[in-house]
């Protein structure tokens, strides 16, 4: 998920017990909820459904509580405490993997995508449909539903095995390279919430994997990029592909990390990914309404624009 290191701290927004229990990326919106239940988006993420560029919420962000208050501070100050929320916090800096991550909680989000979507200058339709779509169903809930979160504790078996699956690859690959399942993971998600059970069954980053690994050599990408590497990796224990383990799939050199993610979007998202589906269909893996509906998720969204 893209950091936001470059915003300043402003005082008392920093919440250091607190810890990320899950995050995910989703169309370029990072999201994620907090130990203590709080569901949030990135920075990045934020300004991305505000329709905004990201330096626009930086700087936002940097002089919050700083005199004199500007008028769009004051406007969303108002949201936020209208609500019932501490209006002096706009995120929450959280400590991951040793550096500090920005959190802006669910209620600061809203109150700054209606200032976005109603009191800004100029036409905004982009925050207007994103201000209306969350409004209906609440941040809260559309968060929990990307990033597979229960808020009564319990998580789904495909979650489980997802979340153990990342667990094992994240320490495994080798500085300067990345995996094929971490950076499908985006592609993992809608999957899972539209009802396919990604396991022991159903593995997609197979798929993705063997589909690259053509592309890289017939393009002859080691020549561009730099060879790649095999590294190792394990199946959760409880997986029947455990008995074979360590696995030794390959990696692929941070230097192409643009070109896999375009060729990703557009080759196999929009090409190989319905093919997979239709095939586990036909296999009996997966219903086939189930796989129309995980064929439609993938779809691109059209932005209906509206008149002021």
């Amino acid at each position: 998920m893209a950091k936001d290191n470059e915003l300043v701290t402003g005082i008392g927004q920093m919440n250091l017990d607190l810890q990320i229990v899950v995050e995910a990326e989703i169309d370029g919106v990072g999201m994620g909820v907090l130990g203590d239940g709080t569901s949030f988006l990135t920075v990045r993420g934020l300004s991305r459904l505000c329709g905004i560029d990201h330096s626009t919420l930086v700087k936002f962000s940097s002089e919050w509580g700083m005199p004199p208050m500007k008028a769009r501070e004051k406007k969303v100050r108002e949201t936020i405490k209208a609500q019932g929320f501490d209006d002096t916090v706009f995120f929450h800096g959280v400590v991951k993997n040793g550096q500090v991550q920005h959190a802006v909680p669910a209620h600061v989000c809203m109150a700054v995508l209606e200032y976005y979507a109603f009191d800004a200058s100029g036409d905004n339709p982009h925050a207007l449909n994103s201000y209306r779509r969350l409004a209906r169903k609440g941040l809260d809930d559309f968060v929990y539903a990307q990033v597979g979160y229960n808020p009564d504790g319990q998580i789904s078996l495909a979650w489980q095995q997802f979340h153990d699956r990342v667990s094992l690859v994240k320490n495994a690959v080798p500085d300067g390279y990345f995996s094929i399942y971490q950076e499908i993971a985006g592609m993992i998600v809608p999957m899972i919430n539209s009802g396919i059970d990604v396991g022991p069954q159903i593995v997609p980053d197979i798929s993705v994997g063997i589909r690259w690994s053509k592309y890289w050599i017939s393009e002859n990408l080691d020549n561009v990029h730099g060879p790649r590497k095999k590294y190792l990796h394990s199946f959760p224990v409880y997986f029947p592909q455990a008995l074979s383990n360590p696995q030794e799939p390959w990696c692929y050199p941070d230097d192409a990390l643009a070109d896999f993610r375009k060729w990703f979007r557009k080759t196999y998202i929009d090409v190989f990914l319905p093919q997979y589906l239709q095939d586990q269909a036909k296999l009996g893996k997966i219903k086939p309404a189930i796989a129309t509906r995980a064929i439609e998720a993938f779809k691109p969204k059209l932005i209906v624009k509206t008149k002021a």
